[in-house]
């Protein structure tokens, strides 16, 4: 029994029960569990009777606490944290270690990779849970630092095949920890029950009268620390509680007895744990050493004696920690202006060997504007950054635009905290400093980046067109103000809303002139994206031929490779697109920047379906799992739909598809009533119901993408959509009205030539056509780019099979559904298989039978690991590659290897070859 067991918390019986069955599970997987509450409801109480019970049960324990104080230093929480283990930090890959010690400040010239840090910390948590199971507890998590909170978060999302359960304590769900994928369950502890509320009160304050008595129980609310502090405070009168105070709310009520705690100190004790309260670390000589200034005499460790029998303080060695939070917002509630600013200046004083420290101490030391100190905090903020921590380096402009004594100087670090909050996605934040800086007298640089962020911040909130307009005409304000980069931002977000929703010809015109007016090359990459986004069809063969000429297409920054991506597959070259966008998804990896990543995997994704490549652990798969953990609703929505599609090739199709439906959801919920998302759907569904042998139904849903008063209506996604209606309407009788949509999206084609766009008219052509015409027009599709593209071709060869048995040339029907039953089969498309056989079978021939995909009883992450072994990478590699650790990479291999009959990583990739469905023309190494 351990002494968590024999002493109950007062009514937390239950949770802590909960809490220490959940350890006895961890063997299964790790998790995360968050206790949440108002201050002192018993979240950290709580916290140290599991971490008892995990040491006493043989975990290994590690542990860090927020601190208000600071909040504001970078990676100070994770520091803590991980400080004892990071004697194994040696044992991390190079990319990931310097990052982490770059983080702490422990190695020089090295710039943070946050997502290499955060893999960094799963790595060596994953690595001490391999002897035995670890407790990592986070105490006061919404006091904890940002950059440590984000890492956590990473954390917390990839523990399910580890053995480490993470319990962490907050005032309320952090949305940062929490995350859209419920990563983390949280339990909610609220005031004590009535019963358990008087017995706390009355094993503390025995003599209290029973007026009295009720009367705590009733201002305390069942806050078990309130209930503590209130009898502290009632054993003495110098609180000043009596049966006739006015009932005052509960926090402040228990903010005035820690202070009043704190006036009974002498002058040394008390500079002791002022100091304390303004702190930002753990070292508790700095914290003498300050209070020797701040009272002007000598001061020692004994000096602090009386604060810590008070309870205020808590000191272990070298480090010390304030009691209870509440007790240093108190401290810090209960100074005056003038002694705030003495104590910051004296821990200044004392942290000069430490600058970003005691820059920020150094604000808060000053009592007004004070250039200099402005200055420090805007360099200290361009550190911050560099080091991945943008919080922090929000909070730090933020002061430093107060300290500012000139209002242009106030302006321009103002914007730079926007700009910063923009990167964060902090909305409102944003808002509220723009509005701010609207009023004010601008530079003229600085009225140009607030241009660029009222045009950046509604970048996809609308796509009507006078919306559209206005970012088109703040653009050419940008051009003229020769802030050329600003410009080419602002076009890009309005040919996005056109991708989006199409705001009409003389809107989508007005971006294309004014893109050309900017003075920049004709190949340029922003500018191919921004011509691609807003006229797909219309510029097409010039876009194209731009992209032919462009000597960094396919290569070059992940940004380059990005937008030439971006371009290519908005005219259609969906080669290219797939090309540059590997470009850009190999950069991006190496480089962490998993929000652009996510998006270009999901852009992949589609360009590969285009090509009718349909691996869903290619692009799709992970493409949406990183848009959730990146909190980017669209591209999520994209990747659903095409991991839709691919199970709707493969015959797995339900019109209630899940993932479909969610995405869906998010169409209709967005601003723009996204019409992208909407077609996609449809294609989807009309595809779905090809599939399942209802052309009927299959036409009515493919109809859609071309009714001009349909959400659903796109007009790019036509030219994708067009060669599925024209199958549809062959098996319903309706030729004629599939050729005149086939002849409207010619027109708008404007006889391009891309790849994606050739061969959906060339199947059209010749599916619709009579039978006079129909041999020439199957034959000169057959031998076009589809040739290239197994699903293509299939596609062209069962349709010309099926049109030669119909003309009785039942012989010469046999060669064409042959190749197409056999490449249907290797594609896993088993419903066109399987209709390909049925055509055969109609002139005769018997004897098929589909074969079973390897590939198929994998999940498409298992695929993707699988693959990736296969090409020789290590554990360790593909955990880096992935951002799993390599003992995940382990669990999941132990799954794989049964499932596909195989005892060493050297078969994998015998095995998968025969199930692959990756195109030899796309594939390239990302």
């Amino acid at each position: 029994m351990t002494a968590a067991d024999e002493v109950p918390l007062f009514g937390r019986d239950d949770v802590l029960r909960r809490l220490l069955d959940s350890l006895d599970d961890v063997e299964n997987g790790g998790f995360a569990v968050g206790l949440n509450g108002e201050p002192g409801v018993g979240k950290s109480a709580l916290l140290a009777r599991v971490m008892e019970h995990a040491a006493a049960a043989g975990f290994a324990v590690l542990s860090a606490s927020g601190s208000e104080s600071e909040s504001h230093l970078p990676y100070a929480g994770l520091h803590q944290l991980l400080r004892p283990v990071l004697a194994h930090v040696n044992l991390l890959p190079a990319q990931q270690r310097q990052s982490l010690l770059a983080c702490f400040g422990m190695v020089e010239n090295t710039d943070a990779n946050r997502f290499f840090t955060s893999l960094a910390v799963l790595e060596l948590l994953a690595e001490s849970a391999s002897e035995a199971p670890l407790l990592v507890c986070l105490d006061d998590l919404h006091w904890m630092d940002q950059p440590s909170v984000a890492a956590l978060a990473f954390v917390a999302r990839r523990i399910a095949t580890e053995r480490v359960v993470l319990l962490s304590t907050s005032r309320r769900p952090d949305p940062q920890l929490l995350g859209d994928d419920q990563a983390v369950t949280w339990i909610e502890l609220r005031g004590l029950p009535d019963e358990a509320a008087h017995a706390l009160l009355r094993s503390r304050a025995p003599d209290l009268s029973p007026g009295l008595h009720d009367r705590v129980i009733a201002q305390a609310g069942g806050n078990p620390l309130a209930l503590v502090e209130f009898a502290k405070a009632l054993s003495t009168s110098t609180y000043g509680w009596s049966e006739l105070d006015d009932a005052l709310p509960m926090t402040a009520r228990l903010e005035r007895a820690f202070a009043a705690r704190a006036d009974e100190l002498e002058p040394a004790a008390r500079a002791i744990v002022d100091v304390a309260a303004l702190d930002d670390g753990d070292d508790f000589d700095q914290v003498l050493a300050a209070a020797a200034i701040l009272s002007g005499a000598v001061v020692d460790r004994q000096d602090a004696q009386p604060a810590v029998e008070l309870g205020l303080l808590t000191i272990a060695g070298a480090t010390y920690t304030i009691t209870h939070p509440l007790i240093g917002s108190a401290l810090r509630q209960a100074m005056s202006h003038e002694r705030r600013e003495q104590g910051h200046g004296a821990l200044a004083t004392v942290l000069s060997v430490e600058p970003e420290r005691a820059v920020w101490h150094r604000a808060g030391s000053v009592p007004g504007p004070d250039e200099p100190v402005a200055a420090e905090l805007e360099l200290a903020a361009s550190e911050a950054r560099r080091r991945g921590a943008h919080a922090t380096a929000l909070s730090w402009l933020e002061r430093a635009a107060a300290l500012s004594p000139d209002p242009l100087d106030q302006a321009a670090r103002l914007l730079s905290a926007a700009e910063v909050g923009y990167e964060l996605g902090r909305f409102a934040q944003v808002e509220k400093i723009k509005h701010q800086v609207t009023r004010m007298t601008l530079r003229p640089r600085d009225r140009s980046r607030l241009t660029w962020l009222t045009g950046a911040f509604h970048d996809g909130a609308t796509s009507e067109p006078a919306a559209v307009s206005h970012l088109v005409d703040l653009a050419r304000y940008a051009t003229g103000e020769a802030d050329i980069d600003l410009a080419m931002q602002l076009l890009f977000g309005a040919a996005r809303r056109v991708w989006w929703r199409d705001p009409g010809e003389a809107v989508r015109r007005e971006i294309v002139r004014a893109a050309r007016e900017v003075p920049l090359p004709a190949e340029d990459p922003r500018v191919l994206a921004v011509l691609g986004l807003a006229e797909s069809l219309e510029l097409s063969a010039p876009v194209i031929e731009q992209l032919n000429r462009s000597a960094a297409n396919g290569g070059g920054h992940a940004d380059t490779a990005a937008l030439l991506g971006i371009a290519a597959f908005c005219a259609g070259d969906f080669v290219r697109a797939e090309s540059s966008l590997s470009t850009a998804i190999r950069d991006l990896r190496a480089e962490g920047r998993l929000s652009l990543l996510a998006e270009a995997l999901s852009i992949r994704a589609w360009a590969e379906i285009n090509l009718g490549v349909f691996d869903p652990a290619r692009s799709a798969d992970e493409g949406m799992r990183l848009s959730d953990e990146t909190g980017q609703r669209v591209w999520a929505g994209t990747a659903r739909i095409a991991l839709a599609l691919i199970d709707a090739v493969g015959g797995n199709w339900d019109p209630h598809h899940g993932l479909l439906a969610q995405a869906e959801q998010t169409a209709l919920q967005l601003p723009n009533a996204s019409s992208s998302l909407l077609a996609g759907a449809q294609l989807v569904r009309g595809l779905g119901e090809l599939g399942a042998d209802r052309p009927e139904q299959a036409y009515g849903e493919l109809l859609r993408v071309f009714e001009p008063t349909d959400p659903a209506c796109q007009r790019v996604q036509q030219v994708w959509t067009i060669s599925y209606l024209a199958e549809a309407a062959i098996r319903t009788g309706r030729r004629d009205a599939a050729r005149d949509l086939v002849g409207s999206v010619e027109e708008q084609a404007h006889g391009s030539s891309a790849v994606g766009t050739t061969i959906a008219l060339e199947y059209s052509r010749a599916v619709l056509a009579d039978d006079a015409t129909a041999e020439d027009l199957f034959q000169r599709a057959l031998a076009g780019p589809a040739r290239r593209y197994p699903w293509h071709q299939a596609r062209i060869q069962h349709a010309y099979g099926s049109w030669l048995r119909r003309q009785r040339r039942v012989t010469e029907s046999r060669d064409p559904l042959r190749a197409a039953r056999t490449a249907f089969g290797a594609l896993g498309a088993k419903p066109w298989a399987l209709r390909a056989d049925q055509e055969l079978r109609a002139t005769g021939e018997r004897g098929w039978r589909p074969t079973d995909n390897a590939r198929a009883q994998l999940s498409p992450q298992e695929v993707q690991i699988a693959e990736l072994v296969a090409q020789g990478l290590s554990n360790r590699e593909i955990g880096q590659r992935l951002f799993l650790s390599h003992r995940t990479i382990g669990s999941h291999l132990y799954r794989i290897f049964p499932k596909l009959g195989v005892t060493s990583r050297q078969q994998l990739a015998g095995v998968l070859a025969g199930g692959s469905t990756v195109l030899k023309q796309t594939q390239s190494s990302d």
